[in-house]
């Protein structure tokens, strides 16, 4: 096989500035990666992936959609075709992702775990698959093993109220150099409307030791399930919501809404948004007592292919940006918590890039002055975790708010082979700067604009968060 050099030293970086930015200021730092779905137990059990399929391909939504695109049959994705089968019809793809992220990806990935620099195509894929497949199989590329190489210095897994946290706490207990915890995620509690909301309060139930009759009753078993999060390590909230809603009512009337819907009936859109919004407000008083950090992953439209979601389940491709509102009701939330100096320090993260400049001045509203940064415009993500989306993402942040104070890069990933994103992004980011340099636009002060690079890749994040 002919050797490339497509993934080279200095690859996204076009001028001398860029690459001493990226080789001296952002490549040493360590990777805090503080939101991910990987999975802990794997991490606790050292899990060694069979192939690279299973490493790499399964479970991985981005490279199906581009697969379906490409005209591979769902057999080959998620079907019943072997494992080589399936990496072979990804192979057969990679040359049609070009200017698509997936390929800067595939092959940062290539290179970094494996030090492949071969093309993946057709022609080289069965070399590529053995080669990778035969290193996993191995200690040394254990699931501690892929994490540690990269540099990885903490990881924040997201788990349901419902964890039990065992892995988490094996991992307290055993250890393996890397610092892994968890961010809590109530979306279940609060989504009312899903067909499975009253198995779901039988299940929140059954790990608070508290029967859910009332909403005051859930109020009490999230609150509990927060203290249990708290003990084991949690720092973070997340919610994944199409929009913050507000809508004002009184307890009686959220106690009237939630026995209706444990009754099995149906709630009016105004209803829910009642429901929901004093649900997220009691939910925020308590990560502020907490003193944690409180996301908010907002605008996907999920699940809009409803045959196919049926038929895989959800996170298996059928999602796309969405076009909600989202300025007027999250001001009146932040600053409901605000008035009652309940707000607590809080990343919001956008998946419309119409609505950027919107999140990166809505931040600005709620800093005050006691905490530096305490209000972050989140790393640009799914959709926009590409070269585009992270330059639009760091501009208006730019434009709107204080880049210096930025808290940087997260894979939001389910593969233990995704951390070469924040190589990706580090390498973006050193180019916009040190273009910038070239031109005249930033001053031509390697210790200045480098110590930046430095606080946005690390010391912002490990400052931020009270781990």
């Amino acid at each position: 096989m002919s050797r490339t050099t497509f993934i080279d030293d200095n690859f996204l970086l076009h001028n001398r500035w860029a690459e001493e930015l990226y080789h001296s200021y952002a490549a040493p730092m360590p990777i805090i990666d503080y939101h991910c779905h990987l999975s802990p137990k794997k991490i606790a059990q050292n899990h060694n992936f069979r192939n690279l399929t299973e490493a790499w391909i399964s479970g991985d939504h981005y490279k199906w959609r581009a697969m379906r695109t490409s005209g591979i049959s769902e057999e080959c994705i998620t079907g019943g075709a072997t494992d080589k089968e399936k990496f072979l019809a990804w192979a057969k793809t990679v040359p049609s992702t070009l200017r698509n992220p997936l390929y800067h990806w595939t092959h940062l990935e290539l290179k970094r775990y494996f030090d492949i620099g071969d093309l993946l195509n057709e022609k080289t894929a069965l070399e590529i698959y053995e080669k990778a497949t035969s290193e996993l199989r191995t200690h040394s590329y254990g699931c501690q093993q892929l994490i540690k190489r990269m540099n990885v210095e903490r990881i924040c897994t997201t788990e349901d109220p419902t964890d039990s946290l065992e892995y988490h706490k094996e991992l307290k207990l055993h250890g393996f150099g890397v610092k892994v915890s968890t961010s809590f995620r109530p979306d279940r509690a609060i989504l009312i409307s899903k067909s499975d909301y009253g198995h779901y309060l039988d299940l929140l139930g059954q790990v608070s030791g508290i029967e859910i009759l009332t909403y005051r009753d859930l109020k009490e078993a999230l609150a509990s399930r927060i203290s249990y999060f708290h003990e084991n390590g949690c720092r973070l909230s997340d919610h994944g919501l199409n929009y913050v809603p507000y809508m004002e009512s009184t307890n009686a009337d959220v106690e009237a809404i939630f026995k209706k819907r444990k009754k099995g009936q149906s709630l009016t859109k105004k209803q829910k948004e009642k429901f929901q919004t004093a649900l997220l407000v009691f939910l925020g008083k308590q990560y502020h007592a907490k003193g944690w950090v409180q996301q908010f992953h907002l605008g996907a439209l999920r699940n809009t292919n409803t045959r196919m979601a049926k038929y895989l389940g959800p996170d298996t491709g059928w999602d796309s940006i969405g076009d909600f509102q989202q300025a007027s009701t999250l001001a009146k939330y932040l600053d409901t918590l605000d008035k009652q100096g309940k707000l607590t320090k809080t990343i919001l993260y956008n998946l419309n890039p119409a609505d950027n400049e919107v999140m990166a001045s809505m931040i600005g509203n709620f800093n005050d002055g006691k905490i530096k940064g305490k209000f972050q415009f989140g790393s640009a993500w799914w959709f926009l975790d590409q070269k585009e989306g992270i330059i639009k993402q760091l501009n208006a942040l730019s434009s709107m708010g204080l880049l210096s104070c930025f808290i940087g890069m997260l894979t939001d990933s389910r593969s233990f082979l995704s951390y070469p994103r924040h190589e990706y992004f580090r390498r973006v980011l050193c180019n916009l700067l040190g273009g910038e340099m070239k031109c005249g636009e930033l001053p031509n002060d390697m210790e200045l604009v480098g110590g930046m690079v430095s606080d946005i890749c690390y010391n912002n994040a490990n400052r931020y968060f009270d781990f």
